[in-house]
């Protein structure tokens, strides 16, 4: 039944973007990368058939897409720069006990994301669940605003262009790119524990090097 959905869904949204062009991709792209949880799967895997198909452009779907992703990601930023503080600072006063909540942990956020701040908006990108989530601590603890955008492009570039990649080479066929995306999604997961990995080793070293 779920596979049969997943079907209408994505023949549905095949024909709605055929029609929408261009523009369809990125009204989608902003709901998928704000605070609504849409899959983007369905929206750029079909994109990647018609890529294939020769109606629509490569360069195109993939800029759309990540103007689409940046600017869906500028909406939870936003509303977490300018509300979740207020918020947090609300429940500290009043419930900080209750949510195990105080200014030092909230205080250890913000310094995690002043320091690492681009290596978690661009791994949070390219992991399902995440996508849309990782604006809101960029926000919160007032990530810089162009190294959040450079980053959040950078991240939803590559996952869209993996998109496209499947709907180009796999077609339409829900089931075989069903079985695929769960290969694709562990090895993407791999990759960013590596990337992490290295990340980490670099800094460590880095830091190991100005001590000296």
């Amino acid at each position: 039944m779920i596979s049969e959905l997943l079907l209408s869904l994505t023949n549905f949204l095949l024909n709605t973007i055929g029609t929408l062009d261009y523009i369809g991709i990125f009204l989608l792209m902003v709901i998928e990368s704000s605070f609504i949880p849409f899959p983007s799967e369905v929206v750029i895997i079909p994109a990647g058939v018609l890529i294939q198909q020769g109606k629509m452009n490569l360069f195109l779907v993939l800029s759309v897409g990540i103007l689409g992703s940046l600017v869906g990601a500028l909406i939870n930023y936003f509303l977490a720069f300018h509300l979740g503080r207020k918020i947090v600072d609300k429940l500290i006063k009043h419930y900080g006990k209750i949510f195990l909540l105080d200014n030092k942990k909230i205080s250890k956020v913000d310094h995690y994301f002043n320091k690492h701040g681009e290596i978690t908006t661009f791994t949070g990108r390219l992991i399902p669940g995440i996508r849309q989530l990782v604006s809101i601590p960029a926000g919160f603890t007032k990530m810089n605003l162009y190294r959040f955008s450079l980053f959040t492009s950078l991240g939803a570039g590559i996952w869209i262009f993996i998109l496209i990649l499947v709907g180009y080479f796999l077609g339409d066929n829900v089931e075989v790119i069903k079985q695929n995306m769960n290969q694709i999604t562990w090895i993407i997961l791999i990759a960013v524990a590596i990337l992490i990995l290295i990340y980490i080793f670099l800094r460590k070293k880095i830091t190991f090097s100005n001590q000296e």
